[in-house]
């Protein structure tokens, strides 16, 4: 019953002006961190450890800009689920596009590379809006949210979802069936199949998804960056030039590439990374747990 109420009071929002939809998910954010401890003890460690230039303060103040942020990102999703096609197309500028079009009327096989900002379902939606693309989904626990996040995601176009449990060949059919794949290959999904390649110079369980799917479906690799604009302006989707030389003989190389390109957009937008995942809890042996 609840979970219905709080999608009826979504659905109510998403009519409610951008600018007032911000202030909102701005409030929701600043509740969040002070009412959230375990949370916002998670997004503390992870910039400390990310982070160790930075005074005490100024990281406390990063973290309330990210759960504000953040906020923003779960009210402001309302709006790709049931706002028209006209109103995401004047909140959603998508530059760079022609990269991705390129390869996808050559017959390319494309793995775009989508790290976890808070603004990801967002560039989802723009880039859907556009290509018929594939993505891997994981199921929810709550049926009423899986249920509407599954149609959200398959509202534009014709949307291939692929489960976490299918087999990596599923993906590779999909790249080379002409979906560019929308990966997102940077969480700590545990110490199997993953290797630690550094992330802020701190070593992480990354998995090598990225280097071995190009490698197996002969894929260009394309990064995406969603950013929250501020102001109330909307969203800037970001399709960047494909990679070269890339994947390489070095699997642990390709995956520390990943990493530093990671790095590099996060410093553009320190605030709007997904600090609330434990991204550091999976540690090399005899190394403590930081949270």
């Amino acid at each position: 019953m609840l979970s219905r109420l709080a999608v009826a009071l979504l659905w109510l929002l998403h009519w409610l002006p951008l600018p007032v939809l911000a202030r909102c998910g701005n409030a929701l954010g600043s509740l969040s961190f002070h009412l959230g401890r375990r949370r916002r003890h998670i997004v503390l460690v992870n910039l400390r450890l990310c982070f160790p230039e930075l005074a005490d303060e100024q990281r406390r103040q990063l973290a309330l800009d990210h759960f504000r942020v953040l906020g923003r990102s779960m009210l402001e999703r309302s709006l790709l689920w049931w706002a028209s096609t006209e109103r995401l197309s004047r909140l959603l500028t998508v530059v760079g596009d022609e990269h991705l079009r390129t390869l996808v009327e050559a017959g390319r096989p494309v793995l775009m590379l989508t790290p976890h900002f808070v603004g990801l379902d967002a560039g989802g939606a723009a880039i859907a809006m556009r290509f018929d693309c594939a993505s891997i989904y994981a199921v929810q626990s709550n049926r009423v949210f899986d249920r509407l996040l599954l149609r959200g995601r398959q509202r534009f176009g014709d949307q291939l979802l692929l489960s976490r449990q299918e087999p990596v060949r599923t993906s590779v059919r999909a790249m080379k069936s002409g979906r560019p794949l929308y990966y997102l290959p940077d969480m700590d999904f545990g110490r199997r199949d993953s290797i630690f390649v550094p992330f802020f110079g701190v070593p992480a369980a990354t998995v090598p998804g990225l280097s071995r799917l190009a490698r197996l479906a002969g894929a260009t690799v394309v990064p995406c960056l969603t950013r929250i604009l501020p102001d109330a302006a909307g969203y800037l989707v970001t399709v960047g030039e494909p990679w070269q030389d890339f994947p390489s003989r070095d699997v642990a190389a390709d995956t520390a590439r990943m990493n530093a390109w990671i790095e590099q957009a996060i410093r553009s937008m320190p605030e709007q990374y997904y600090w609330v995942h434990r991204r550091f809890k999976t540690r090399p042996e005899g190394e403590p747990r930081p949270y």
